[in-house]
């Protein structure tokens, strides 16, 4: 199982880095085409539409996409998607029309993928480890890789995007993302579906699976029946919620201090390096970190030093220094949810999990995005950083309380059969 291990996490390096590449070129293309500002966000906006509803629309189609033969399949709508607009621009009819169809496309596809990918890495590592070689390594692991995959290409796509757009120009580079989609799909195709995805839990388990199979599996009644799963779920939600309030507040903060663009840089920076660092360190010890605890208290320090921001601005290596801590625990927080979704669901249930956290997290970002701009100007950056940053902390410590009162009662709830049949 370790060669389509390889292969997904491969896959997901070189499309996060066509991506990241992409999103610098087509606001250019948008921009020379229709020449409107407000058209450079339509395909970024229209895309987080589908995202936003997949836990609705998407319920039939997630528990089929089980191999990488399906997944390749959805990869090929993207790719559709993603040739819109280079194919209006072709003819000279590029418009908000083409620009709306081409995020539509890109997001349902999007949705779709995300948690689809993360659901296969984990089904493939739980057959690896059932084989008698124990090939494979643990999901926790193998999820820890793929999401360093993710955030190296967060830090060298964009200025590669940049230098590759004064080269061949904005319209070229939207073909070959186009194109490495389309490699990366015929590369999925030799994934296999995972044999024996679902580890043995009983009779009971298995009958719930056949049941499951045959009826869409609801993301709130997953959520419901894993207390635990969810609060780390709904911290990383709230956690991207309140991304606006580091990345527009002190962007506005660098204005009001003379420094337009300084102080973001520098806690862009901060942040991603140490992030980067802590994603190489991730898979070696996520087998040993307690799953929840640090699912939920990551995002308790990365509240915190939003809350500490202020009181080192203007300072750009206090601010640098400061970010650096909440971009070192991040990455940890996610392996750790990521471990535990994996271990606590299997079949469908693991896929209505992945499928909840992407839409809570990226979806919250970009709610967040929306409306922090008004916020920031209604109370000031230095008073959201604060206030974002508390909420992020207090959010951490009633998941905690909230998951061991679930558990606490759960397990009364399974000691009273248990003294009835021994009774």
């Amino acid at each position: 199982m370790r060669r389509p291990l390889q292969i997904l996490t491969a896959i997901t390096f070189v499309t996060w880095v066509g991506a990241r590449v992409t999103a610098v070129a087509l606001p250019l293309v948008a921009l020379a085409e229709t020449g409107e500002a407000w058209a450079t966000g339509l395909v970024g906006g229209m895309s987080g539409l589908p995202l936003l509803t997949v836990g609705w629309w998407g319920r039939g189609l997630r528990e089929r996409l089980v191999s990488g033969r399906a997944l390749a399949v959805v990869m090929l709508v993207q790719v559709a998607g993603l040739a819109i607009v280079p194919v209006a621009a072709l003819v000279g009819h590029v418009g908000a029309v083409s620009l709306c169809a081409s995020g539509l496309v890109t997001g349902v596809a999007g949705a779709l993928l995300g948690p689809a990918e993360r659901a296969l890495v984990a089904d493939l590592a739980d057959a690896g480890r059932h084989r008698p070689d124990g090939s494979g390594g643990t999901a926790a692991r193998w999820l820890a890789w793929q999401d360093l995959a993710h955030r190296v290409s967060m830090i060298f796509a964009p200025p590669l995007g940049a230098w590759l757009v004064v080269a061949w120009g904005a319209e070229p580079l939207l073909w070959c993302q186009a194109a490495v989609v389309l490699a990366a799909a015929a590369a999925m195709r030799g994934v296999p579906r995972a044999e024996g995805r679902a580890p043995a839990r009983g009779e009971a388990a298995r009958g719930e699976a056949v049941r499951s199979e045959a009826e869409p599996t609801a993301v709130l009644a997953v959520l419901r029946a894993h207390p635990q799963v969810a609060v780390g779920i709904v911290a990383a939600g709230v956690g991207g919620l309140c991304w606006f309030g580091f990345s527009l507040g002190l962007a506005v903060l660098g204005v009001e201090h003379g420094m337009p663009g300084a102080l973001v840089a520098a806690g862009m920076s901060g942040y991603g390096a140490t992030s980067v660092a802590a994603s190489l360190a991730a898979p070696l010890v996520v087998d040993r970190l307690p799953r929840l605890a640090t699912a939920v208290g990551t995002w308790a320090v990365l509240g915190l030093s939003f809350a500490a921001l202020p009181a080192v601005v203007p300072s750009v290596a206090g601010v640098a220094l400061v970010s650096a801590v909440g971009g070192l625990a991040t990455p940890f927080g996610i392996a750790a949810l990521n471990a535990l979704i994996s271990e606590q669901t299997s079949g469908p249930e693991r896929r209505a999990a992945f499928t909840a956290e992407t839409v809570l997290h990226s979806g919250g970002a970009s709610l967040g995005l929306l409306v922090g701009g008004a916020v920031i100007g209604w109370v000031g950056a230095g008073s959201v950083l604060v206030v974002v940053g508390g909420v992020q902390v207090l959010v951490a410590g009633v998941g905690l309380l909230a998951a061991r009162a679930l558990g606490a009662r759960g397990r009364a709830t399974a000691e009273v059969p248990a003294a009835a049949v021994s009774g």
